[in-house]
């Protein structure tokens, strides 16, 4: 390890360091306009090379996105890197890991619960838990793999709720009202139209393809969800092992989707059926709202009453006595 000034008169930092592999490294950085600066970046090198605790909480943060892009969704990735980058990193950036304490990460909990917008509106309890759990879910990292003694955030506590108190959806006849007006795109019209009769998330339906469809059968296989990242269309597996599911239509849904598939021209069986991204959809319905009167909900909220019913079923089923052949449940809603 050196630091010397060049001949421009700034400061040079040379290193040659094993990593916690055991892997040599050298590093060699030029450009310091003090000696301190170079003596700075030396140490916070040689922490986070060699895997020291002592290394600065951003340091640390690309050991562990480094390690976890090999094992998460790309999707995933972005998702956490945009909570760390814009609610955790500019409070906890540069505070070595190992000297962040329970009293910081309640100081921090406290300023994101106590935020209020222009419009006076504070984060969900949902985004406050999602925020909590990617600062809980780093150190829990760093204890497991990096021998860090404790996590602070098991003693500062959580914050935010894992469920919204509230649901928001549509009567029977809120939707009936919502779908007239939006029957003018047959797109918009079918794609409302399965969403709500299947339950299914906007990346399954944004995924599906003819194959998918059985018209005969009165079934929709949803094996694969869609999603648009960095200008490119992704087709990954579905959210969990359990998302993959065959549900049921009813003949009104079935009927929509063969006059709507009738009319796709030349479509092939492993082609999208509806191409659009999810924000074509919150504009479809945001239009569909105002042209209606019926009030906002968003894309997602659309599965909700689907969700409610098959819970309902589920539990009605169970309080049943088994039968000696097997039955087929359909779904209705009830309000």
């Amino acid at each position: 390890m050196s630091v010397t000034k060049d001949t421009s008169g700034k400061w040079m930092s040379q290193i040659r360091v094993k990593d916690y592999t055991g892997k040599v490294i050298h590093k060699k950085k030029r450009g310091f306009a003090t000696k301190k600066e170079a003596l700075e970046w030396e140490r916070d090198f040689l922490n986070k090379a060699t895997a020291d605790m002592g290394m600065l909480f951003q340091d640390f943060v690309e050991l562990y996105f480094e390690d976890m892009s090999h094992r998460l969704k790309e999707s995933t990735i972005i998702s956490k890197h945009y909570i760390v980058d814009k609610k955790i990193l500019p409070v906890f950036g540069k505070i070595p890991i190992n000297e962040i304490t329970p009293k910081d990460i309640r100081k921090w909990q406290n300023s994101l619960t106590s935020y209020r917008d222009e419009n006076g509106k504070p984060y969900s309890q949902t985004y406050l838990k999602a925020i909590n759990n990617q600062l809980t879910a780093m150190f829990n990292y760093a204890v497991k793999y990096y021998d860090l003694h404790e996590n602070p955030c098991t003693k500062a506590g959580s914050m935010g709720k894992s469920h919204a108190e509230e649901m928001n959806f549509w009567t029977k006849a809120e939707f009936e009202q919502f779908i007239v007006a939006v029957q003018d795109k047959p797109a918009s019209y079918t794609a409302f139209m399965t969403l709500y009769y299947t339950g299914m998330r906007v990346g399954e339906l944004c995924a599906l393809t003819p194959v998918d469809v059985d018209l005969v059968g009165h079934t929709i296989t949803i094996n694969k969800t869609f999603q648009r990242i960095n200008g490119r269309d992704v087709i990954w597996p579905p959210k969990t092992p359990k998302s993959n599911r065959v549900v049921t239509i009813p003949q009104t849904l079935a009927n929509c989707l063969k006059e709507y598939m009738d009319k796709c021209y030349e479509i092939q069986p492993d082609d999208r059926l509806f191409p659009y991204t999810k924000s074509f959809l919150n504009h479809e319905m945001l239009r569909g709202c105002k042209k209606s009167g019926v009030k906002k909900i968003r894309v997602h909220d659309l599965r909700h009453p689907y969700v409610k019913s098959r819970t309902k079923n589920i539990i009605l089923k169970s309080r049943k006595p088994k039968l000696p052949f097997p039955i087929t449940c359909g779904f209705c809603f009830d309000y």
